[in-house]
C-alpha cells in the first residue's frame, strides 16, 4: 500500500505530513473520497491546486506563524514553568504545585522513533508521579488504513498519572473569552490529539486517564502575556471519532483509480485534472475554510449544478434531488414523485410563491 500511495503522490515527491488540523477537516467531511486519498498519499494539495489553476489562500500567513511561534516560546520558557502553573490552576487545582517538573528529551530519528520515544516518556512519567511536561511529543493515529503522525504543542502528565493535551494559539483571549469559532476549531484539533493519546494509554496496564478537558493558552487581551482556559472537548472527540471511523479505507479508494493515476506536481494541468476528477468529491461551502482544493471543487460543483454547493443542510432537505435543475423541475411539477416529501414541499413552496407574487401585483397601484 505504501508503494501504491507513493505512485499516486509521485515517485520522487516527498509525502506531506497529515497534521491534526487536516484530520479535523477530514473528519468534518468524511464522504469526500478525494480529500481522503490525497491526504492519505501525502499529496501537497496547495501545490496541486496551483497546478490546476485554482490556487487557494487557505492557510496561515507568515506573520501569524512567526507571532505564534514567539508566543509559544514565551509560554514554554524556563522549563514550562508558566505553562505548568496554568495547567495546575485550570485543570488540577487540588494537586500539589508543579515545582521542579520534569521535561524529558523526546529527540529521536524520524517520526516512528519520536513516537516510540514519546510513548516511553509517557509511561515513565506516569510511573514516577509528579508533574511532567512533554514539549512537542509525537503521536500516531491510524486513519482509514494510513498512519498519521501528530505533534501537539504539549502534553502534561499530572501527579496522579493522568494526561492532558495543551493547545497554544496566538489569537487573543479578551476579558477571559476568545472568538467562539476559533475556540471551536482549536477544540476539534485537540480532539484528534486526545484520540491519539488514548491509543497510547490503552497499551499501558493499567491505562492512564486521558482528560477530556484540554488547556487552551492564548495571549491575554492585547498583550503577550499568557492566559488559559479549560475547554471541554467531549462532544468534538465523539464526533471526530465517529467521522474518522466512517472514512472509506484508503486502499479501497486506491483500487478504484486507473493504474496511471498520479498527482505529481510536474504533470500537465490536463493530466492532473483527469487524475483529480477520477476521485469523487463531496464539496460543501465549509470546504473553503478547510481545504486547499476548495476553489477547484466549487467550480466543478457549479458546472454540474450540484446542490451540495448550497450547503449540507439544504442538501439533506432535498433527498434524492442532487442538482439545481432537478430541484427547479420538481418545483414546477415537471419531474419527481409527488409522494416524495421533498418534491411535495417544493411544489407547495412554489405555489405559495406564485400566490404571493399575484397578490403583490394586484395590490400594486396602476401606473
Amino acid at each position: 500500500m505504501r508503494h501504491r500511495l507513493a505512485e499516486l503522490r509521485g515517485p520522487d515527491v516527498p509525502a506531506k505530513a497529515l497534521d491534526a488540523r487536516a484530520l479535523a477537516a477530514l473528519a468534518a467531511n468524511p464522504g469526500c473520497a478525494r480529500r481522503a486519498i490525497l491526504d492519505g498519499a501525502g499529496v501537497d494539495k496547495a501545490r496541486l491546486a496551483g497546478a490546476l489553476g485554482a490556487p487557494s489562500g487557505f492557510g496561515q500567513s507568515q506573520f501569524a506563524l512567526t507571532r505564534g511561534n514567539a508566543f509559544e516560546a514565551k509560554v514554554k520558557a524556563d522549563g514550562g514553568a508558566e505553562l505548568l502553573r496554568l495547567a495546575h490552576t485550570r485543570l488540577d487545582p487540588g494537586a500539589e504545585p508543579p515545582a521542579g517538573a520534569a521535561v524529558p528529551d523526546l529527540t529521536a530519528h524520524g517520526p516512528e522513533g519520536r513516537t516510540a520515544r514519546t510513548a516511553l516518556a509517557l509511561r515513565e512519567a506516569t510511573q514516577a508521579g509528579g508533574w511532567t511536561l512533554l514539549d512537542h511529543p509525537m503521536l500516531a493515529l491510524d486513519v482509514a488504513g494510513s498512519l498519521a503522525f501528530l505533534e501537539p504543542d504539549a502534553v502534561v502528565v499530572h501527579p496522579d498519572g493522568s494526561w492532558s493535551v495543551v493547545e497554544i494559539k496566538s489569537f487573543p483571549m479578551l476579558d477571559g473569552s476568545a472568538d467562539p469559532a476559533k475556540v471551536g476549531a482549536a477544540a476539534r484539533q485537540a480532539a484528534v490529539y486526545v484520540l491519539a493519546l488514548e491509543e497510547v494509554a490503552a497499551r499501558l496496564d493499567p491505562p492512564p486517564r486521558v482528560h477530556h478537558r484540554v488547556l487552551l493558552v492564548c495571549p491575554k487581551d492585547f498583550s503577550n502575556l499568557p492566559a488559559a482556559s479549560a475547554v471541554d472537548i467531549r462532544k468534538q472527540r465523539a464526533v471526530t471519532a465517529r467521522q474518522l471511523a466512517r472514512l472509506t479505507r484508503i486502499e479501497e479508494i486506491a483500487r478504484t483509480l486507473p493504474e496511471d493515476t498520479c498527482f505529481a506536481p510536474d504533470r500537465s494541468a490536463e493530466e492532473l485534472t483527469a487524475a483529480v476528477e477520477a476521485v469523487p468529491a463531496t464539496y460543501a461551502p465549509e470546504c473553503l475554510s478547510a481545504c486547499e482544493l476548495a476553489f477547484h471543487c466549487r467550480e466543478r460543483s457549479r458546472e454540474e449544478g450540484a446542490v451540495t454547493r448550497l450547503g449540507r443542510p439544504v442538501r439533506a432537505e432535498l433527498g434524492g434531488l442532487t442538482t439545481v435543475e432537478d430541484v427547479l423541475a420538481a418545483a414546477r411539477g415537471e419531474r419527481g414523485d409527488p409522494e416524495d416529501p421533498a418534491v411535495a414541499a417544493l411544489r407547495r413552496a412554489a405555489a405559495l410563491r406564485a400566490e404571493a407574487l399575484e397578490s403583490a401585483r394586484e395590490a400594486a397601484p396602476c401606473p
